[in-house]
């Protein structure tokens, strides 16, 4: 079995073991798992190669990009503000945004952005890779945009439109763009190892993404899959070492806040646990009610684009998806990344959960799925 370092608390054997099968039966490089229970850390591994050029090791403080589990981070500053009567998730967005009531989207909600209804996966405008750093060009161009389906008559996935317009509000009612809100609300209280636009003193600390042999490739540049993941060519994907890649540092500097984040497995498991529970001793960041308001189902089934991957949502949050990503239960809310990120937190089991790793082998993969059966279980013995 592959070395790890760290530990696992007595109870939670179980983590340790299949963490360590998991580089015996899969092409992991390196990786590191983090659960939280009852406010406390019970478990904190990492172990493998952070970077495949330099042999540099894995170590208790490596980052990575994360990609879609960035919404997470911008989820629970929605349902923070909601919780201190600051946002109405069920509000026009124009409350908030005046110029975003144009084109059909007046009556759009924050509710229906974070369930991934608005009608606007993808933006038509074609803007460059600082233009979309700059932010406030993709302001203008969501604004300008129309709806490609009636508002909440369907859902597909919000890939980079939904970290940005809800970004945006979150802008408007504090002042602070998300990833600047998130340092000042949460990360930075918490002492989080997770952002939204990764500061340069951090740059020394992120693992080199590496693809796994065989992943499917994207469809062509003009497929509406390719430009919601892509922002119509200007972020590439795959293309991991290419300028503006996902290994490029400029990347991580700009505020991604739909699809790019750069965490550690603890910084994410500590945001949950905090979300759910609190850690050491600490409140609660969300309440019991704002949980429930946050997993209930919005959508599920087949999307706009005919996929059906299995997956629920919430309000801005994965829910216990058993063909997709089965978590433990009804109170269950987290989000994955590209190349088998996850993360998520319940209030029923008092659990925070995160998994990470360099080798990029594909949404919901086995490797996480086998830890969060693992930790069930030992929540369970």
């Amino acid at each position: 079995m592959q070395q790890y370092h760290g530990w696992a608390d007595a109870g939670f054997g179980a983590v340790a073991d299949t963490f360590a099968r998991n580089f015996d039966d899969f092409p992991e490089l390196g990786s590191a798992v983090t659960v939280f229970a009852d406010g406390r850390k019970v478990v904190e591994l990492w172990g493998g190669i952070a970077d495949e050029r330099t042999g540099r090791p894995w170590a208790q403080d490596t980052v990575v990009p994360v990609f879609s589990c960035a919404k997470g981070l911008v989820a629970v500053c929605a349902h923070l503000l909601a919780q201190q009567g600051r946002l109405d998730l069920d509000a026009p967005v124009s409350r908030y945004w005046p110029e975003f009531a144009r084109h059909g989207k007046e009556a759009v909600t924050c509710r229906m952005v974070l369930g991934h209804r608005a009608g606007i996966p993808a933006l038509d405008a074609v803007l460059s890779f600082d233009e979309i750093a700059a932010w406030t060009p993709v302001v203008r161009a969501i604004e300008e945009q129309r709806p490609i389906w009636e508002p909440g008559t369907a859902h597909e996935y919000h890939g980079h439109v939904l970290g940005f317009l809800i970004g945006e509000v979150v802008r408007r009612i504090t002042g602070l763009t998300p990833g600047a809100y998130f340092r000042e609300a949460v990360g930075d209280p918490l002492g989080l190892s997770a952002w939204i636009g990764l500061p340069d003193s951090e740059l020394g600390r992120v693992a080199r993404l590496v693809e796994a042999e065989g992943r499917r490739p994207m469809p062509g540049p003009e497929h509406l899959l390719t430009r919601i993941v892509t922002m119509n060519g200007a972020l590439v994907f795959p293309g991991l070492d290419e300028p503006h890649g996902w290994n490029d540092p400029a990347l991580h500097a700009v505020e991604l806040p739909g699809a790019g984040a750069v965490a550690s497995a603890t910084g994410l498991a500590g945001l949950y646990a905090a979300a759910v529970t609190g850690i050491d001793g600490g409140e609660r960041l969300l309440s019991p009610d704002t949980v429930t308001d946050a997993v209930r189902e919005l959508s599920s089934g087949q999307g706009f684009l005919g996929f059906d991957l299995g997956a629920r949502w919430g309000s801005g949050v994965l829910l216990d998806s058993p063909a997709f990503r089965p978590l433990f239960g009804a109170r269950s809310f987290g989000n994955d990344g590209a190349g088998g990120q996850f993360a998520f937190g319940d209030d029923e089991f008092g659990a925070g959960f995160a998994y990470v790793a360099n080798r990029m082998i594909g949404h919901g993969d086995a490797r996480a799925n086998r830890l969060i059966t693992a930790v069930r279980e030992s929540l369970d013995g």
